[in-house]
């Protein structure tokens, strides 16, 4: 951070903010769009909470839907952060912006270029499907200790204690999968696929290799994380306590 605030100022410091931006916001949104349908499917007819594994399968089926549609925005927010130097030399800055970045990427590179990653973004939706997984279960574990109905709400805090320790659970458990894909869409390097960039890593960087950044990145994404599942669960509380009040 110190590196990047020295020869780039605060501008170095939030390249890649639209796409990020954009990006999580259309993530997130049809995230739970997905799931919830996918949920609703599997639960049809269905008296009891679905399984650990119902969760699973779920929450992974949505993040590939979700990525088929997102993953060029990924591309463009990783090739921003990565200008090296831009902020030093305005001559080394390859995109003016997020638009720009996507129309360079397609001109020069084609579809192909805009689903740099795709792959290992697939094995990623393990993250996601993890973080469910773990989520779900938590809240329902954490009503049969209190004694209360499996699907029961809970209050902010418990929502926020809950979204953190899933999310923590899932950053530890994929990270290098997001090494593996942020490597291969960086366009000063060059792989010649997902098995290239793993072996190179392990060679040069071992193990510490994988997971390097990953607590900047989990002090980044918790906070936003648990912001994200309260509102999401006090809005579809909220919704369907109206559509069971004008039934």
């Amino acid at each position: 951070m110190s590196t990047v605030w020295k020869h780039e100022g605060l501008r170095g410091l939030y390249q890649g903010v639209t796409p990020n931006m954009v990006g999580a916001g259309a993530s997130w949104g049809l995230y739970f769009f997905f799931y919830n349908a996918i949920k609703a499917y599997k639960k049809e007819g269905k008296m009891e909470s679905l399984s650990a594994s119902e969760h699973l399968v779920s929450a992974a089926e949505a993040g590939a839907m979700t990525l088929c549609i997102t993953n060029p925005i990924w591309v463009t927010k990783t090739r921003l952060v990565l200008q090296y130097n831009a902020g030093v030399d305005p001559s080394k800055r390859q995109y003016r912006g997020m638009f720009d970045a996507l129309i360079k990427i397609y001109k020069t590179e084609g579809i192909r270029g805009l689903y740099k990653g795709f792959v290992p973004g697939l094995f990623g939706t393990s993250h996601g499907a993890l973080q469910f997984m773990a989520y779900e279960d938590l809240k329902e574990r954490y009503n049969k200790y209190r004694n209360r109905v499996s699907d029961t709400k809970l209050n902010t805090v418990e929502y926020i204690m809950m979204a953190a320790v899933s999310k923590i659970f899932a950053v530890v458990a994929t990270y290098p999968y997001q090494v593996v894909r942020a490597r291969l869409q960086d366009q000063h390097n060059t792989y010649s696929g997902v098995f290239d960039v793993i072996r190179r890593t392990w060679r040069k960087e071992g193990v510490h290799g994988f997971y390097k950044g990953i607590i900047p990145n989990v002090i980044r994404v918790t906070p936003a994380c648990c912001i994200t599942f309260v509102v999401y669960e006090n809005v579809s509380g909220f919704l369907l306590g109206f559509r069971k009040e004008n039934n």
